[in-house]
């Protein structure tokens, strides 16, 4: 028996995508829209020593397993899998594979390897070096012109992705209400997008802050272009380090989830320190839902990103900050409740005056990334290797469909400094 069978044999059978391995054998549906490629046995040491997402994802990063066709098909068909591993049929696969089928194998090399205090300052770096400091010209392959690293706001799914980045660009300066001659800080400010909208579109002035070096020379360099060196500050800096406030407004886009529960409440109160009395902040994030019971009645498959299957085989664990994503995407990376984030903020001496979920806009915004992505697959292999372009593909594809399960959320939180019971804002807003 080959060993396609002796796989969907142990997985209790019906497997909803083809599956096909080196030994010529295959299983699944031939005429579904994604296939399970396994090209070699080390895929197979990697999943039996380390079962779950995270012995699929190294496999995959490896290159011992593609994921070909449809790819978020395919991860849609193993979020649905019931998946009871029969232990009784892993010993013909051990047998079929022969010596040094459970010898685990050291993990690719794009993994991180972190050490030190959590969310310290120096961590902290690292963390996002990791993440960002890959290379500018893979991130504007994969995120287009804009250059923007955070949930679009699409007027209708035919709007183009630069287009929908604009409108959230737009969006967060009406929120803020942002006027000529204001000082806004941009916390974690990425390629320089957000002030570079805000100081051409709404004359203001304004600091940003980032880790990444990589980040703060293109950016430095794009407002350079602009004209706009006089008006805007781009500073490789740590947030906690920032002390020439107050400002007019401060935005924090896509950086909150770096952050970390522990230092959640200095993180705010250093934001409340730097904001003027009525200045807004606009804290635009992901989240995670509230806490459900788990149903441990029964294994389930693994979604990456979301769901890990214990090695007990027969409980299921909810993981928002999953393996995967803690390994090779966002080291140190953790999701909060927005019910949490709108009731610390009030206890740091903030006004909670608006909370907008935007779930339904970032696949629309993933899907875009893919796709730029797999249209320029050989550049962004040639920019940063096969694996890390495989670890960019795998996580943008999986968020996607979280976001659309519902499995994770991204909300704007908008809050003021009030001051002697005035807020600043108008009696009625239209953002």
């Amino acid at each position: 028996m080959g060993l396609a069978s002796l796989v969907e044999r142990a997985v209790g059978g019906a497997l909803p995508v083809q599956l096909e391995v080196y030994d010529g054998s295959r299983a699944g549906p031939p005429d579904a829209p994604a296939r399970v490629v396994i090209h070699r046995p080390e895929a197979f040491s990697r999943l039996l020593t380390r079962p779950g997402e995270l012995g699929l994802a190294r496999a995959y990063v490896a290159g011992d397993v593609d994921l070909e066709g449809d790819l978020f098909a395919l991860l849609e068909s193993l979020d649905d899998l019931e998946l009871r591993v029969d232990l009784r049929a892993l010993p013909p696969i051990v047998r079929a594979l022969g010596p040094g089928a459970l010898r685990p194998l050291p993990p690719p090399p794009e993994e991180a390897r972190l050490s030190g205090r959590v969310h310290s300052k120096s961590r902290d770096r690292r963390a996002v070096i990791h993440h960002y400091d890959v290379s500018n010209e893979f991130y504007r392959l994969v995120l287009g012109p804009t250059l923007t690293y955070s949930c679009a706001v699409f007027g209708s799914p035919e709007d183009s992705l630069e287009v929908a980045q604009t409108n959230k660009y737009d969006l967060i300066c009406r929120k803020l209400g942002l006027q000529a001659g204001q000082r806004l800080l941009d916390v974690g400010c990425g390629w320089g997008g957000m002030l570079l909208h805000a100081a051409g579109r709404y004359g203001v002035s304004g600091v940003g802050v980032t880790l990444s070096r990589e980040q703060e020379e293109l950016a430095t360099k794009r407002v350079a272009e602009a004209g706009l060196a006089e008006r805007i500050d781009i500073r490789l800096q740590d947030y906690r380090d920032v002390t020439d406030g107050p400002f007019d407004a401060i935005s924090s886009i896509g950086m909150f989830e770096h952050v970390g529960r522990s230092r959640m409440e200095a993180y705010m109160r250093r934001l409340h320190d730097l904001l003027r009395p009525e200045g807004r902040l606009l804290n635009h994030a992901i989240s995670r839902p509230g806490y459900t019971q788990p149903d441990t009645t029964r294994g389930r498959a693994v979604a990456l990103g979301r769901r890990v299957l214990t090695a007990a085989g027969s409980r299921l664990t909810s993981r928002i900050d999953s393996d995967f994503m803690q390994r090779y995407v966002f080291p140190d990376g953790e999701l909060h409740e927005v019910g949490v984030v709108v009731s610390m903020l009030n206890e740091t001496g903030f006004e909670v005056r608006h909370v907008e979920n935007l779930r339904e806009h970032y696949p629309l915004t993933l899907r875009r990334w893919v796709a730029n992505l797999e249209a320029h697959w050989d550049e962004a292999v040639e920019l940063v290797g096969a694996g890390r372009a495989r670890v960019w593909r795998l996580y943008m594809a999986a968020s996607a469909v979280n976001f659309e399960r519902g499995n994770i959320e991204i909300h704007q939180v908008l809050a003021v400094r009030p001051e002697g019971g005035r807020s600043g804002m108008p009696l009625r807003p239209s953002f």
